[in-house]
């Protein structure tokens, strides 16, 4: 046979699965919802059972846009490579894979763009829609958020989850085929050979160090940190970080609370240590606007941190924002313009942390 006739006769085999598959579907739409950080052989039957329940299969990848953390250090074009590449051409034809932004602290937010991402797929929300996922995990909370969609659960495949494999696989380990699909793992083998790998490499060491530091103590520990929000005519005042974890991004000035001090204290103190902010004590004390707590479980890799957030809102000056310099922790210190923030840029959980207490 030659090289025509086999593409033609390809072409009729891809051409018929994908009639078979559109027939005697219960839904046009599934909609699996997840991070995928790696995606395994649990993800793998969930979406082998929603493409044969459903016409197409919709993949909300999230955790899109932010930095390469230990939580998530795959883009969401690797992870749909991972996704489409454990299948058929004809099945991956049927998965639509779609980033989706985190919005901690906000579900009314996080609510529109899982909406807008199903709709840049369907067209619209009035489709035969339904939600997959697993019944007894973090799936089974959003399952129950879009009362207008049906939802279908699926047991948890040999109780895998993406931790154990991603947490081993950044401290050097190989993952294996009982846990991840091969197209996976080709994936993870060429992250794997990347500086971006070793320097997440280097941080993972760093924190599970940091950890058995507290393997004697009765009880995991809980951390306490203050961090400043500070606006002044449209900026706000960030910070580079100088070391691990997050080593390069930016975040807002904070630290860990002292013995023997208030949060507010600690905040204050942190803020002048990592700027030398040129405001006088008394003035940014009484320019404090509001404060908030922040205290989603994955927000630190060092473990349990809990934050309290101080929102400072400075006085427009005709002088001009003013001056800073990084010290202490800080690599340097910074205004940026409210209009120039990257999510793509910020430490942990510092963006949505802005966001929910700016208003932006």
């Amino acid at each position: 046979m030659n090289e025509a006739a086999e593409q033609s006769l390809d072409k009729q085999r891809f051409d018929k699965e994908r009639s078979d598959a559109k027939n005697n579907k219960d839904y046009r739409y599934l909609v699996f919802i997840g991070r995928f950080q790696p995606f395994h052989c649990g993800h793998k039957a969930v979406v082998d059972e929603a493409l044969k329940r459903a016409d197409n299969v919709i993949m909300l990848i999230g955790s899109a846009n932010l930095p390469r953390s230990l939580r998530n250090p795959f883009s969401v074009a690797e992870r749909a490579t991972m996704i489409k590449n454990a299948y058929s051409p004809a099945e991956a034809a049927r998965i639509h894979c779609v980033g989706l932004d985190d919005a901690l602290y906000n579900d009314t937010r996080w609510l529109q763009y899982v909406q807008a991402g199903v709709k840049s797929v369907t067209g619209d929300l009035e489709s035969d829609i339904g939600l997959i996922g697993h019944s007894k995990d973090s799936s089974s909370y959003y399952l129950s958020l879009f009362p207008n969609w049906a939802s279908v659960s699926v047991p948890n495949y040999h109780n895998l989850s993406a931790t154990p494999i991603r947490d081993s696989y950044l401290m050097g380990a190989t993952p294996t085929p009982e846990r991840t699909p091969e197209s996976t793992r080709n994936v993870l083998d060429d992250f794997k050979k990347t500086d971006t790998y070793q320097n997440l490499h280097e941080e993972a060491d760093f924190v599970d160090k940091y950890k058995r530091q507290w393997e004697s103590a009765p009880y995991p520990p809980t951390f306490m940190t203050a961090d400043a929000l500070v606006v002044q005519s449209g900026h706000i005042l960030l910070v580079e970080r100088r070391s691990m974890p997050g080593r390069g991004l930016w975040a807002l000035p904070g630290g860990f609370l002292n013995p023997k001090e208030t949060l507010f204290d600690a905040c204050i103190r942190e803020l002048r240590e990592e700027t030398r902010l040129k405001v006088p004590e008394p003035v940014l004390r009484g320019s404090c606007h509001s404060q908030h707590t922040f205290d989603d479980p994955y927000r630190s890799a060092r473990g349990r941190t809990i934050t309290q957030a101080f929102y400072f809102q400075l006085k427009n000056d005709p002088k001009g924002l003013p001056k800073v310099k990084g010290g202490d922790d800080a690599a340097k210190a910074f205004w940026l313009p409210l209009a120039e923030l990257d999510a793509t840029m910020m430490f942990e959980d510092h963006y949505a942390i802005i966001i929910k207490m700016v208003g932006l």
